[in-house]
């Protein structure tokens, strides 16, 4: 049995699976090689990556397949500079834990806090990726024209269904429907992100009920079953991102894959103390006593600053107490294997759930 959809079709893929763009490590560039050498579509997760060696990343991939790729970014703006003295908090907060692994006292962080946004669209439209994506906000109607005019097809994150209409609105061809299950940052920027947080199977519903714009269902998706769910409910493809973890192809750090197959139900939690906006993975020493102690943060991504040698140093050292964990709600699904035999186990196994299914209809 072929998996195809109407979307699927015309991102040229041979299933309905998108691998999710993880920014920070995970999306690397073997993983979305991979994925989109199997027939899935591959993604960047760039926020972080600067323009250059976007270039570099995606040259790599072409270099080893001829099947289409996506790239994402984060498009919501930054903090100007920050004065020092208000960022002494912040600081504080997390100066116990830099002793504890041997760092230098954290000092003020300057702006910007991550790439520059246009030098990274411009990039993007040097590299003509057959997909683009948006997280945390939207994107301005002339940089949309000219993606457009590259014959890129855009997508955007929506955790609500005002956002699905905004996009719909801005002429966005596909929306991402991520539910509360989805792991990293939610996506949420037109309503407030801990009031948009519903479920994976209910979100989809409703965006596809509200626009026309194919849907794409994001969270808790981590076998074929889900998927057949999905698709059920009127999805045209599966954004999956922590069943990719585990994968040898993943640039995640091995304690991050060896946590997901260890977990044995839902530990994940949302927090803000990493980056500054909401964003859901495995709970550990570092989310849970910045939550009891309240402890301040600076906003997003200048929060993402503070913390970063922190995360880097404890993930060096083998320890997950200070590393971003992010992770979805059904991270016990985890298997481990190449990426290339995950999907064609997610299709043997959407292809199980979807004949189960008719065959129950016809008894």
């Amino acid at each position: 049995m072929k998996l195809s959809t109407p979307l699927s079709e015309v991102l040229g893929l041979s299933t309905p699976i998108i691998q999710a763009p993880m920014a920070g490590g995970p999306s690397s560039q073997e993983l979305v090689a991979a994925c989109s050498a199997a027939g899935a579509l591959g993604s960047f997760g760039c926020a972080y990556t600067q323009p250059d060696a976007m270039k570099m990343q995606s040259a790599w991939v072409r270099s080893k397949t001829d099947r289409p790729f996506g790239i994402n970014l984060f498009t919501s703006p930054q903090p100007g500079q920050l004065d020092a003295g208000s960022q002494r908090g912040a600081l504080d907060a997390v100066a116990g834990y830099y002793r504890e692994l041997g760092l230098p006292a954290p000092e003020p962080v300057h702006a910007p806090y991550a790439p520059d946004l246009n030098a990274q669209l411009d990039a993007v439209e040097q590299i003509a990726p057959r997909v683009f994506t948006v997280h945390l906000s939207d994107l301005p109607e002339e940089r949309f024209r000219k993606l457009k005019a590259k014959n890129i097809l855009v997508g955007g994150s929506a955790t609500c269904v005002a956002e699905a209409r905004h996009l719909e609105a801005l002429g966005f061809d596909f929306v991402i429907a991520q539910g509360g299950e989805a792991g990293g940052h939610r996506g949420s920027y037109l309503r407030d992100p801990y009031e948009s947080l519903t479920g994976t199977l209910a979100l989809v519903r409703l965006v596809v009920r509200a626009v026309r714009l194919p849907v794409v269902a994001a969270g808790g998706i981590m076998d074929g079953a889900g998927i057949a769910a999905v698709l059920a409910l009127g999805a045209q493809a599966a954004q999956i991102g922590t069943a990719f973890i585990p994968c040898p192809e993943s640039g995640a750090p091995q304690i991050h894959k060896d946590l997901l197959l260890k977990e044995t139900e839902d530990n994940t939690r949302l927090t803000e103390k990493f980056s500054g906006k909401p964003a859901r993975g495995l709970a550990n020493r570092f989310m849970t006593e910045m939550a009891a102690n309240n402890a301040p943060q600076l906003a997003f991504p200048a929060q993402n600053s503070v913390t970063g040698k922190l995360r880097q140093a404890s993930a060096s050292a083998g320890k997950p107490d200070f590393m971003a964990l992010w992770a979805g709600q059904a991270a016990p699904l985890s298997r481990a294997l190449p990426a290339a035999e995950l999907i064609d186990k997610l299709n043997q196994e959407t292809a199980a759930a979807i004949r189960a299914l008719s065959l129950t209809l016809k008894e």
